[in-house]
């Protein structure tokens, strides 16, 4: 049986990077949730504002039917995706039933920090770090969820999430 894995965590982390090799190595499709965002959420978090809930709201639900859609037809995806709040989590694993993973990057305030500082054009500027870390509930101890320290390879990250999951 095919599942979905979202590839979570604050900016800079490394969710694209990670995402696409961790798709690639289980020959699976891998979307980058950034791409899915409003034009809107995109220009306001370019302008340094945070997006609240109700900014996440339509991009959740486009990311969650993507998902379920590609469940429909028999397929995995890898998507990457912050999923900041629980109650996010929440939202994207109902609409695909459950059948959902998450694998939570975990690194530092200075690595993160670094990361994104040495980032080229990315709409997201460092100044919204703060902001992400304010937002962020950690998924300690909820279903499905495989956390990695980032501060190690990209490689690394995959093959420790691959364990995990």
């Amino acid at each position: 049986m095919q599942r979905a894995i979202i590839v979570m965590g604050v900016s800079g982390c490394g969710k694209s990077s990670v995402g696409d090799l961790l798709a690639r190595r289980l020959k699976l499709a891998f979307v980058e949730g950034d791409s899915l965002h409003p034009a809107a959420n995109v220009e306001k978090m370019a302008k340094g504002i945070p997006l609240t809930d109700e900014d996440r709201g339509p991009w959740l639900e486009t990311i969650g039917a993507l998902m379920a859609d590609k469940l429909a037809k028999g397929e995995g995806i890898v998507v990457s995706c912050s999923a900041l709040k629980k109650v996010y989590r929440d939202r994207l694993r109902n609409a695909v039933g459950g059948n959902l993973a998450f694998v939570y990057l975990s690194g530092s305030y200075e690595l993160l920090k670094d990361r994104m500082g040495a980032r080229t054009g990315h709409f997201m500027p460092l100044s919204l770090l703060d902001s992400q870390l304010a937002t962020l509930e950690v998924p300690t101890g909820e279903p499905g969820v495989v956390t990695v320290d980032i501060d190690q390879s990209v490689e690394g990250i995959v093959d420790e999430a691959m364990r995990g999951l």
